[in-house]
């Protein structure tokens, strides 16, 4: 995938987009990490974590969590009750109380063509290349939210799968295209789920670098669960790479892909920043038939993306803001997928859920955008037919 993808989940205005989603090597990532929170290129002094302020009477109840991190997931969560309307969503809501503390990391980022690496990377690199490189430190904070927001925004992308024949991830396999953090991941996979997460960013191969990062995932506290859950990342190019091919594997149940298939990253109406296009590699049809191939019999996709107020004829061609399917009802059909909903405009639910999340307001409480001119959202649903 080539080089920029802008994060749609984030307060949109604010929302100006949040933070901007990289997906390849960018020089814009330079001046990004000297801004993010929780991310400080040394020598620099550390940005402090973003907390988060209120909480609901039934969080109240409770002990609190063992850092303000976790904290801010947890309120989240409860903020999020309201518009979770299936068991399995209350219970990935749920599972945020049993997310795990996790450590400062330090990873090492060749300033000149922006890739990061993990001490085990950074030690395999000739000397002369390895001294040149720059420590990152990265909190807990980024590690659950990145630099892409919330991983709890992916509510709205779950209930639809849960309205469509997913409504207990326990023993299901998922894969999130373009996964960009992994705090989904894990909360998933604490119910029963096995997760794969693909992303081309070198800065998440840094980030979870750490054994535990992977593997088997202890179930949520108070669940239920017959099935232990696991989860896999793999870096690269899929499936334009066959080694990713190889480790991606076959027979999920739900392959996710959320603001990363816009048409207006694939396939762009008028010339754009290379930063801006994602380059999967391959053709149409072969990517489709790689979809089509990993999922199961019955296996959904689900393209869910947010995006920011499209424009009109006196503003310039925004790709973000063309949240279409890269690809047509009969591409899908030829592929041998059914569709199931084809471009299907969300916005009142986005909006639902961005003012739980409080991308309309800036750290203060203060609201500083309206969801309802800023924050749009559309989906397309996909099926491999049982024969």
């Amino acid at each position: 995938m080539g080089a920029l993808r802008f994060i749609d989940d984030a307060r949109m205005s604010r929302i100006a987009i949040h933070v901007c989603r990289t997906v390849a090597v960018t020089s814009f990532l330079a001046a990004l990490t000297m801004f993010l929170p929780g991310c400080a290129i040394v020598p620099s002094s550390s940005a402090g974590v973003r907390t988060s302020s209120g909480s609901s009477s039934l969080v109240a109840t409770r002990p609190p969590a063992a850092t303000p991190v976790l904290q801010r997931l947890v309120d989240e969560a409860e903020a999020l009750r309201p518009l979770a309307q299936s068991a399995m969503t209350r219970q990935f809501l749920d599972a945020t109380r049993a997310l795990p503390a996790v450590a400062p990391r330090i990873v090492f980022l060749n300033e000149l063509t922006r890739e990061y690496f993990s001490a085990a990377g950074k030690a395999a690199l000739p000397a002369a290349t390895r001294n040149k490189l720059a420590e990152v430190h990265l909190d807990e904070y980024r590690y659950y939210f990145t630099k892409y927001g919330s991983p709890l925004a992916y509510l709205r992308a779950l209930e639809l799968a849960a309205a469509n024949g997913i409504g207990d991830v326990a023993g299901k396999r998922l894969l999130d295209f373009g996964y960009g953090g992994i705090g989904q991941l894990r909360l998933l996979a604490s119910l029963g789920a096995h997760v794969t997460g693909i992303d081309p960013d070198s800065y998440l191969d840094a980030l979870y670098s750490v054994d535990r990062d992977q593997g088997a995932v202890p179930p949520a506290t108070g669940m239920r669960r017959g099935h232990p859950g696991t989860i896999a990342l793999a870096h690269g190019y899929w499936p334009k790479d066959p080694k990713m091919v190889e480790r991606v594997g076959q027979g999920y149940d739900l392959i996710l892909s959320k603001n990363t298939l816009k048409k207006g990253y694939i396939k762009p109406e008028r010339k754009i920043d290379k930063r801006q296009q994602i380059d999967l590699g391959v053709s149409d049809d072969n990517f489709l038939k790689a979809i089509h191939n990993t999922l199961s019999p019955g296996g959904k996709l689900i393209i869910y993306n947010l995006y920011p107020k499209p424009p009109d004829g006196k503003n310039a061609y925004n790709p973000q803001a063309d949240a279409r399917s890269p690809y047509s009802r009969e591409q899908y059909e030829k592929a041998g997928l059914h569709v199931l909903a084809f471009n299907v405009e969300d916005h009142a639910m986005a909006r639902n859920m961005g003012r739980a999340l409080k991308w309309d307001r800036n750290e203060k409480g203060e609201i500083t955008s309206d969801l309802e001119t800023s924050l749009y959202a559309m989906y397309t649903l996909v099926t491999r037919p049982v024969r």
